[in-house]
């Protein structure tokens, strides 16, 4: 048997890879100069140019740029009109804002559960979590496969609730052929490096609710407008504008809104190569039964943003660290997404307690995330097919 790096063995590679990276080209790089060298650097044509074309991406009537996605979240929330007294339904297995933006709005994140093959939020779980103060529902894409869209949209239609998609990780997603981000009264995207598009950091919320535009547009900025239609002292002044609302200061500049015109050029091309990939391990891996794979609903056409590996630890003679350990020393170096929110010392302090969501606690103890990005070669995809099988192999029962 092979020895593995951790115990001294030669490792399946020299050179690390990690879980994720951006893939930034000349273009791109063309693209942000040029606005650089030009009259405006933000609030500029750029920005309103991407939104059109996110639109365009995603199906919604309206798009609004914002500086990431966590003030994507934020808005959403607020524009909901979530607040104290609430409680608004989330998906326990998900990057601590989307549950955070619920907080920031003085309401009660109650944690669903997550099914335990597809991972992505438990419609049934949902729906025995709903009281007469349930607001809302924020449902996440997790690593960028829909949520059974179709049973929670029914599930507000019943009790009269919005709901909100986190797509962080969906960009390029569609459910039964319609792109994510034309579906959910709101979608939330990120455009973090890590993410299938990127414009450093930035987000953006989609909808075709004309009114939830105009709020999110003015929370944006201040909460200040031009629109005299939403003035309490209106005037044709074209130097004036009033602030008729708390709102935030979450705008983005004109070249992070270039470099996110050139990658969504590219989102086509990159999902392909993820959808690729993600097939590769799938095929390497659906076999074995020390590990499980995703499964991925039929009415989800995935652009995947994250490959989870997952370990059938009754086949192992190793507990998840063991195995996380041993791979990073091959020099295929994954990451855990994610610890449940509650398990957050934050969310400690507010009451929450273990045991609440027990497929999340499970899949936490027993997942990672292994290399997937558009510009991860066959050679490098290779390297990492095999170290996972030596470590397997090792780890045998």
């Amino acid at each position: 048997m092979e020895e593995l790096a951790i115990f001294g063995g030669k490792p399946v590679r020299e050179k690390k890879i990690f879980y994720g990276r951006q893939c930034i080209e000349q273009d791109d790089v063309d693209a942000v100069v040029a606005t650089l060298t030009g009259d405006l650097i933000t609030c500029g044509p750029k920005v309103q140019a991407a939104e059109k074309l996110l639109c365009e991406v995603t199906g919604a009537k309206y798009a609004v740029l914002v500086s990431n996605g966590t003030a994507a979240l934020h808005l959403a929330a607020m524009a909901a009109g979530f607040g104290p007294g609430d409680e608004v339904i989330v998906s326990s297995i998900t990057f601590a804002a989307s549950a955070n933006c619920i907080r920031y709005c003085g309401a009660t994140p109650v944690f669903a559960d997550i099914e335990d093959d597809t991972y992505n939020i438990d419609p049934e779980s949902i729906k025995r979590l709903i009281t007469p103060r349930t607001k809302g529902i924020v449902a996440v894409d997790f690593t960028g496969q829909a949520v059974k869209l179709d049973e929670i949209r029914k599930i507000c239609k019943d009790h009269g609730l919005l709901l909100i998609e986190d797509a962080a990780h969906a960009i390029g997603t569609k459910y039964k052929g319609q792109p994510v981000g034309s579906i959910a009264d709101m979608t939330c995207f990120s455009f973090h490096p890590v993410k299938t598009v990127t414009c450093g950091e930035g987000g953006a919320i989609t909808t075709n609710n004309e009114r939830l535009y105009r709020h999110l547009m003015r929370l944006r900025t201040h909460g200040i407008t031009r629109n005299q239609s939403e003035m309490a002292h209106p005037t044709d002044a074209l130097w004036y504008n009033e602030q008729v609302e708390l709102g935030f200061n979450y705008r983005l500049t004109d070249f992070q809104a270039a470099l996110l015109i050139s990658q969504l050029g590219k989102l086509s091309r990159f999902s392909q190569k993820r959808k690729e990939i993600a097939a590769k391990y799938d095929a390497a891996f659906s076999q074995m039964p020390e590990l499980q794979v995703q499964r991925e609903i039929p009415e989800s056409d995935t652009t995947r943003h994250l490959y989870i590996l997952r370990l059938n630890l009754d086949k192992l003679n190793c507990d998840r660290r063991q195995f996380f350990d041993a791979l990073y020393a091959e020099n295929t170096c994954p990451q855990v997404h994610y610890l449940p929110v509650y398990w957050h010392s934050y969310y400690e302090k507010l009451g929450y307690e273990k045991g609440i969501c027990m497929n999340a606690e499970a899949f936490y103890m027993s997942s990672m995330s292994i290399p997937l990005y558009p510009t991860l070669t066959d050679e490098e995809t290779d390297d990492v097919i095999r170290a996972v099988k030596k470590i397997v192999a090792y780890y045998r029962k």
